[in-house]
């Protein structure tokens, strides 16, 4: 088989080292997490708030924490999630207070981009900390393969037309997001002499791909991996 072959067979592969600018990594000195549906704490209140509720008027001093069905509205508002996964998703957010289910699809695309273009470049070091540990030897075997040879491979990332959250589910205290991509890319592989042995620098390939992403919900280690990939249809 191939490196390119291995490529469009093996190109889902999650690194959540991107996820990390949007999930944060912990040093041992963060401020505690915002909650956004915590009750607020009433502010003081001033002249003009106090004339109103002499007035009759009433001036709200908490912000209430959203119901069930409101944060459930607030997710569907977010072109990657349908309502089959609400469950799932919000089985996870229990467990995990800092979930935030778009806040996740944007950063698994961000990811999908980096881990493409870092398999092309053969970058284990950038590979290494962001994948599950049978992932990353499936990558590395691929890359050592196309280096056996002398190949190389020309990738540009033209763009993502859809990324989906596939399924959710919350597995004891293992949080598991499946996301389907659907992607632009333009790849070829060339030998040591420069020739395409395959692929073609000239032409946009389209690609779906489903990525799973796990995560210990207990754990402090706030950072997502890959531990399931596969071509979609």
């Amino acid at each position: 088989m191939d490196a390119t072959t291995l490529i469009f067979g093996l190109l889902a592969v999650f690194v959540v080292w991107k996820l990390r600018s949007v999930l944060g990594t912990r040093t041992g000195h963060e401020q505690p997490p915002v909650d956004m549906y915590r009750r607020r704490p009433a502010e003081p209140a001033n002249d003009e708030g106090a004339n109103s509720s002499a007035r009759g008027g009433s001036a709200d001093a908490t912000t209430l924490e959203p119901s069930a069905e409101d944060r459930r509205a607030i997710w569907l508002r977010h072109p990657g999630i349908e309502q089959n996964v609400l469950p799932g998703l919000e089985a996870i957010s229990a467990a995990d207070k800092s979930f935030d289910p778009k806040e996740f699809i944007e950063g698994a695309k961000a990811a999908y981009e980096m881990i493409i273009m870092s398999f092309a470049a053969g970058n284990r070091t950038a590979l290494r900390d962001l994948l599950a540990k049978d992932v990353y030897e499936s990558f590395v075997a691929a890359i050592v393969d196309r280096e056996s040879r002398g190949d190389t491979v020309d990738t540009t990332f033209v763009s993502i037309d859809r990324a989906m959250v596939d399924d959710a589910q919350l597995r004891d205290n293992t949080a598991q997001v499946t996301m389907r991509f659907q992607s632009k890319l333009i790849t070829a592989t060339r030998s040591s002499d420069g020739r395409i042995v395959d692929g073609n620098p000239d032409k946009v390939v389209d690609m779906i791909d489903v990525w799973t992403f796990a995560r210990e919900t207990s754990s402090r280690d706030p950072n997502w991996r890959l531990v399931a990939t596969e071509v979609g249809a």
